[in-house]
């Protein structure tokens, strides 16, 4: 797998200045934060549902869409519009694509229509798949090159923060102040973020024409690059199955008052594994991501096998945070590596499964539940992790032995 870094030409001085400065931690945290942001954003809706359903009228079914839009909104839009704008400099299209999801947070905020609610919805799913699909791709060319995982894990941190954390306390929000109020809230984060990246966030050009750049589609005949796409397509649909229907799950088992617990151990655990990997990858990729489908393997095995202990249960979740927390830093640097100078191409493909995968496993998930019952829901994960396992130890491209990255 390719070491050099994802600079476009001209571009060396800023990464020879990250390799005398170490990482610049204000600016990854502040693109850790648009993480955070727009995750929490996607799935926010799942935690006031019967509040937003009885506003604007219509039943939750329905207004759980309002999850799946977001998701099509980036899986249709990453790729198109990362090709677009792939000459913008890249704090430029950062801020651009942040202040559009603001506006569009803000008309969900105020929106008494549900069809412009949905509307709203699918432009902030646009606007956060284009700020996904560079945030990686920035993160890298921030940092320098022995430190361009753990610069990556660190502005990945926002994925488990924003489930562990942002959910159940935009969920208290909500209850306590209503939907909106918690809308409106995140909206004004995501205003103050501006500011943020404006003042502490470095610039880098972007791909000039004709310098390098690599069609979007072409992408996936680079080396190594399918594979992780493969990977990442097939783990985020297993993981989504289950996650999706957490709760319901939980119930069938008698524990549906323990969620907002088992959440938490579920977020903890990420927040370890995020830890670990992040202090590990640019030296173990292959390894870290074997070992994170396996865990995640075990979990769903435990969790399938009928047993009345809530112990049980809690350790089965926490091995599925240990080995899930760490999977979105292991596959954005894996493609990013593969991906080469059309790391941005890479990125942008990838978005675009994980969004089309989310969308997928809330579908399976539903048509599992709604024909095999809750206890068909873990099978289904171990079913699709089967694959995931095979492909990373057959040390592909994309997923090099150790020492080879």
């Amino acid at each position: 797998m390719s070491t050099h870094t994802t600079e476009p030409a001209g571009s060396s001085e800023p990464a020879q200045g990250a390799e005398r400065r170490g990482l610049p931690l204000r600016a990854l945290l502040a693109l850790a934060t648009a993480v955070f942001v727009t995750s929490l954003t996607e799935t926010l809706p799942a935690g006031v549902l019967p509040a937003m359903s009885s506003d604007l009228g219509v039943g939750e079914s329905a207004m759980g869409q309002s999850v799946t839009v977001y998701a099509i909104g980036t899986a249709l839009t990453a790729i198109p519009l990362s090709a677009a704008t792939a000459g913008w400099r890249r704090k430029r299209l950062l801020l651009t694509a942040m202040a559009g999801f603001a506006a569009a947070n803000t008309v969900t905020a105020v929106s008494t229509d549900y069809s412009l609610t949905m509307a709203a919805r699918f432009v902030a799913g646009v606007a956060a798949g284009l700020a996904w699909a560079l945030l990686a791709g920035y993160a890298r060319r921030l940092a320098p090159v022995h430190l361009q995982g753990r610069a990556i894990a660190i502005v990945m941190t926002g994925i488990p923060v924003a489930l562990s954390l942002g959910v159940p306390a935009g969920t208290f929000l909500g209850e306590v102040l209503g939907w909106r109020v918690t809308f409106t809230l995140m909206t004004v984060l995501a205003v103050a973020l501006l500011g943020w990246i404006a003042a502490s966030v470095p610039d880098q050009p972007g791909q000039r024409r004709g310098a390098g750049r690599v069609p979007i589609l072409r992408v996936l005949t680079i080396p190594g690059v399918a594979p992780v796409l493969f990977v990442t397509l097939v783990f985020v649909l297993a993981h989504t199955i289950l996650y999706t229907y957490i709760a319901t799950f939980l119930d069938g088992l008698g524990m549906g008052g323990s969620t907002d617990l088992v959440l938490l151990v579920f977020g903890v655990a990420s927040l370890l594994s995020i830890w670990f990997v992040g202090a590990r990858i640019d030296r173990r990729l292959r390894a870290l991501t074997l070992a994170s489908a396996l865990l995640v393997a075990v979990a769903a095995t435990l969790l399938a096998v009928p047993a009345d202990s809530p112990a049980l249960v809690y350790a089965a979740v926490a091995l599925w945070g240990l080995g899930w927390g760490g999977a979105p830093t292991l596959l954005q640097t894996a493609v990013t590596d593969a991906g080469g100078d059309a790391a941005d191409a890479a990125q942008a493909a990838l978005v675009t499964l994980w969004n089309a995968a989310m969308a997928g496993g809330g579908v399976a998930g539903g048509v599992l539940l709604d024909h095999l019952g809750t206890g068909s829901l873990p099978w289904g994960v171990l079913l699709l992790v089967v694959p995931v396992v095979s492909v990373v130890a057959a040390r592909t491209q994309g997923f090099p032995a150790g020492g080879e990255r």
